[in-house]
């Protein structure tokens, strides 16, 4: 099936004559003899002549199966993937260095799910008892890997490090792509940047955590293979501590009781915010997405490090929060202990060395994946900076006679790869001086502070930076994400243009499971997302209320004074879907 759109050859009226140079630049942009255009060349060359071949076993003229076999002319799966690049309107810039298992490390690294629940599941207690707990996570992991399993399947189709921005830019009707992308672009970036800022007690860790990524760059896979090993195993020796030296098992009945929470809403009003909370456990399952660029065949391997991720995700989390809640014998000490985890973890084993060194291999867990974050952080934004193809920039200054602009301000500079570290140094550099500057906030309140990381949570479903030993991170307790704004306008925009019209050939095809989860993606957005708004607990006083709504849209506003001041020159991506349908087939 070939795939094309032809709303997508035109962009907007006010810049007619230098889409149609960029059109003439596509086709042929001086530069003759460059290894991509070959590649392009010889693609289409290959289905041209394909296409008109006889068939040997009927003598009549052949299917068209011409895609697949024209990509046999590539035998170097790295062209492949640079060819599906470019169809995407930018060129491949970085090394393919992350292998599927680096990728899936990196993932689960961001999410952590085991050790982020630990982080907060005692405000679940809080909401409804062990049920919240329990049956919060299950629900929770069914509404988080229905969005995650639709945004996978839009990653396949267009692997790239812009992620839910360069989707939003492909996939929404011409008139207001520009404006859509542009908004998702600062939502994700704003979700990436602000979430793992550090309170200033924590900004030693930035030289620890990020070294690795300037010192020795081409170490970072093998620490996120590193860190996914001993968060696993970190599991592993955790829960069988838990197991082994329990004292007691409390009943099902336990589990199952209704009415024990305290936070002063009703059951249901609770129950739907502990359920936001939970989803604290599965939080930045986008962050293979953004290394799209750094992995071979990105079609098949990022949906499959996505989906691993919330696999392994579940089968730690979950066997865990059992052992916890079945083992718990004090749940009162628990609610009123400084950090839930380590109270339960004395109350099970009874040993505080034991409970000492659990926490202690929680906390380098915690640490190692900082590294993770610094990377997906730094290739969101350099991927918002590099959004117009460098080539293209004449063409458009001549025809328009204004500059046109890419994402972020000073984006020329930002967009750079360094030639001896092979990653984009500058926009990494940008993303931790923004969290360092923004950490600052802690120190004037933390109120304030955790509101902003709170609204950035629900522009995309991050893990903050929580110190694992800390309960001083909201006015009660941690605050929970809902689920991304970002991942769910992709969606939403693909269930009203319709699947057959929207998505090209792909490696990861859910079929008619699709329409679910493009369907239910922006719904569960919008209620989890109404409840994450809720204070805490009531009654609601100045100290525990819930700024996030008022954070959230004036963050919103400032996104809006950018697309005033240089969003309306903003010119994203140019698609080949012709090329796109050929080197996504196979």
């Amino acid at each position: 099936m070939t795939f094309g759109r032809g709303e997508f050859e035109a962009q907007d009226d006010s810049s007619a004559e230098a889409e149609a140079l960029l059109n003439e630049t596509w086709s042929s942009d001086g530069r003759g003899s460059s290894e991509i255009e070959s590649m392009t060349g010889r693609l289409k060359a290959s289905w041209s002549s394909h296409k008109e071949k006889p068939s040997i076993a009927n003598s009549s003229p052949t299917s068209d199966d011409g895609p697949q076999l024209a990509l046999e002319s590539l035998t170097d799966s790295s062209d492949l993937d640079s060819a599906n690049l470019r169809a995407q309107g930018h060129e491949a810039a970085l090394q393919r260095s992350f292998s599927p298992l680096a990728a899936i490390g990196l993932g689960f690294s961001i999410t952590n799910s085991w050790v982020g629940y630990l982080s907060n599941f005692g405000q679940n207690l809080i909401y409804g008892g062990p049920q919240s707990v329990v049956f919060g996570l299950l629900v929770a992991t069914i509404v988080q890997w229905t969005i995650t399993l639709g945004l996978s399947e839009v990653a396949s189709a267009f692997p790239s490090a812009g992620g839910q921005y360069h989707f939003t830019y492909i996939l929404a009707p011409t008139k207001h792509k520009k404006f859509a992308a542009f908004v998702v672009g600062w939502m994700t970036l704003l979700g990436w940047q602000a979430s793992p800022s550090p309170s200033d007690s924590d900004k030693r860790l930035i030289a620890k955590t990020a070294g690795p990524l300037f010192l020795s760059p081409k170490s970072v896979p093998k620490i996120t293979q590193a860190t996914l090993f001993l968060s696993v195993s970190g599991f592993v020796v955790v829960f069988i501590l838990l197991l082994a030296l329990k004292k007691q098992t409390q009943p099902a009945s336990f589990i199952t009781e209704s009415g024990l929470g305290t936070s002063g809403w009703s059951d249901g009003t609770a129950w739907m915010i502990g359920i936001g909370n939970a989803l604290y456990a599965y939080g930045g399952t986008d962050g293979a997405i953004h290394i799209a660029e750094e992995i071979p065949r990105p079609g098949k391997n990022i949906p499959l490090a996505m989906n691993l991720t919330m696999c392994i995700g579940f089968l730690t989390a979950f066997p865990m929060t059992l052992a916890l809640m079945f083992g718990m014998t004090d749940i009162d000490a628990v609610l009123n202990s400084k950090l839930a985890s380590a109270q339960i973890f004395y109350q099970i084993t009874g040993s505080r060395g034991i409970v000492t060194f659990m926490q202690c291999w929680v906390i380098v867990v915690y640490f190692m994946s900082l590294t993770s974050q610094w990377v997906t952080a730094g290739r969101m934004t350099w991927a918002f900076a590099r959004d117009v193809r460098p080539h293209f920039l004449p063409v458009l200054r001549a025809a328009t006679n204004k500059q046109p602009k890419r994402g972020i301000p000073y984006s020329e500079f930002f967009s750079h790869v360094s030639t001896s570290r092979d990653f984009p140094v500058r926009a990494t550099i940008l993303s931790i001086c923004f969290c360092c500057i923004y950490g600052l906030l802690y120190l004037a309140s933390t109120t304030a502070f955790n509101s902003i990381v709170t609204s950035a949570v629900l522009y995309l479903v991050r893990p903050l930076l929580l110190h694992p030993l800390s309960t001083k991170t909201y006015p009660a307790n941690p605050p929970p994400p809902t689920q991304s704004i970002t991942y769910a306008v992709p969606q939403g925009i693909i269930v009203t243009r319709g699947r057959a019209t929207s998505l090209p050939t792909r490696a990861f095809d859910l079929g008619n499971l699709g329409y679910i989860c493009n369907i239910l993606s922006p719904l569960l957005v919008a209620v989890i997302g109404t409840f994450i708004c809720f204070p805490p607990e009531l009654p609601v006083t100045t100290s525990n209320m819930n700024y996030t709504p008022v954070i959230l849209f004036g963050l919103f506003f400032v996104i809006m004074g950018l697309w005033w001041t240089r969003g309306k020159k903003f010119v994203g991506p140019r698609i080949d879907w012709e090329l796109l349908n050929l080197t996504a087939c196979k």
